[in-house]
């Protein structure tokens, strides 16, 4: 039984193992089997090529550096690559759209031309996107990028800031000749000079622009003219001579104000006294130029005499104010007197206080029973 024939259904292709099982038998040696393993190797790899080169296949990668499959693998994978190799490649045709539809396993319907695919592209272009039905859900078909945002920021190109830049020195410019216009605006202020008594001191012409010290300058010309202390001194006109503007000081109620500050600056910001009741209680709108007042030639010069360039004192804003309200106060006569009512309430301008909001007291910190 033991020289029994093998079985018809055994393989007669060996394997690697197998070979080496029937060449290796006896040896004693490493350097004698890694011999026989290299030579088996080497007779498996020839086989392999005869046989890839009677069915005209590429020959199979070198197996000394990968894992040795078996014969039945090797006759599979050659089945395979012929299989391959005979199956008919379909020519891709070159389209330059953006075909949505078409697939990445290159194949191409043949029968599509550039033409059809163009003109299905410009339909798709033309053709408006359906609107959604109200009190539906659906979503817009194409893609919204920044969908968080809700307005998009255009794109500022160099021609767009230029005109931004243009827009705004004419916004500048614009907003100059207004408060020129404003500031060149003639203005009357009734007032009195005050010792203790008031006395009339007539009405002085100022513009808006004009600083404090402008209009002590003229109040102080007036008090020359009018003799104001006349009985008091025989030489008036010297002694208002001797009376620079830093010597007087001018009180709008019971404020106060600094040489330095602009008429302007109190009719723009609308500045409240005490008693919610505007320090200078003017317009602070340039007012409409008359015909008449309009020069033909801008480089004319107004006559000697005024003519039509002066407006009257009595159309000017301001000249039925009550002159009481705007004192003209010698600082030495104050400096002796600020402890005496009415000098002893009046207090410097602040622009960061609050007068409406102020509990008005004494020097002894006594609150007036009067005050609201």
């Amino acid at each position: 039984m033991s020289n029994a024939q093998p079985s018809r259904f055994t393989s007669s292709n060996k394997t690697t193992h197998e070979r080496l099982t029937t060449t290796t038998v006896g040896l004693v040696a490493l350097s004698d089997f890694r011999k026989r393993r290299a030579e088996v190797l080497e007779q498996q790899e020839k086989e392999a090529r005869d046989a890839l080169a009677a069915t005209n296949v590429a020959p199979v990668p070198d197996r000394s550096n990968t894992a040795t499959p078996t014969q039945a693998s090797d006759h599979s994978e050659a089945e395979k690559q012929v299989k391959k190799n005979k199956k008919p490649r379909t020519r891709a045709l070159l389209s330059f759209g953006d075909d949505e539809g078409a697939e990445d396993d290159g194949d191409v319907n043949p029968s599509a031309t550039r033409a059809d695919k163009k003109k299905k592209k410009n339909k798709a272009v033309t053709e408006p996107e359906p609107e959604p039905e109200q009190g539906g859900n659906k979503k817009p078909a194409g893609k919204v990028i920044n969908a968080s945002v809700a307005v998009v920021p255009r794109a500022l190109t160099k021609a767009a800031l230029r005109r931004e830049a243009a827009e705004r020195d004419a916004l500048r410019k614009e907003f100059l000749l207004l408060q020129a216009a404003v500031k060149a605006t003639e203005i009357a202020i009734p007032f009195v000079f005050y010792d203790g008594t008031n006395i009339p001191g007539g009405i002085v012409r100022v513009k808006k622009g004009d600083f404090v010290w402008v209009f002590l300058d003229k109040s102080r010309k007036v008090g020359a003219d009018l003799g104001v202390g006349g009985e008091k001194t025989a030489n008036v006109r010297r002694e208002w001579a001797r009376v620079g503007v830093d010597d007087l000081m001018l009180v709008r109620g019971t404020i106060i104000i600094p040489h330095h500050y602009e008429f302007y600056f109190f009719i723009m910001n609308k500045t409240l006294g005490p008693g919610n009741q505007r320090l200078f209680d003017y317009s602070a709108e340039a007012p409409p130029v008359k015909e008449t007042e309009r020069s033909p030639d801008p480089l004319s010069t107004p006559s000697k005499s005024g003519g039509n360039s002066l407006a009257d004192l009595n159309a000017l804003e301001g000249v039925n104010d009550d002159p009481t309200y705007t004192k003209v106060v010698d600082r030495r006569w104050y400096e002796r007197n600020k402890h005496i009512y009415p000098a002893s309430v009046w207090q410097e301008f602040d622009p960061e206080k609050d007068y409406q909001h102020e509990i008005r007291r004494d020097t002894g910190g006594n609150t007036f029973f009067f005050a609201k």
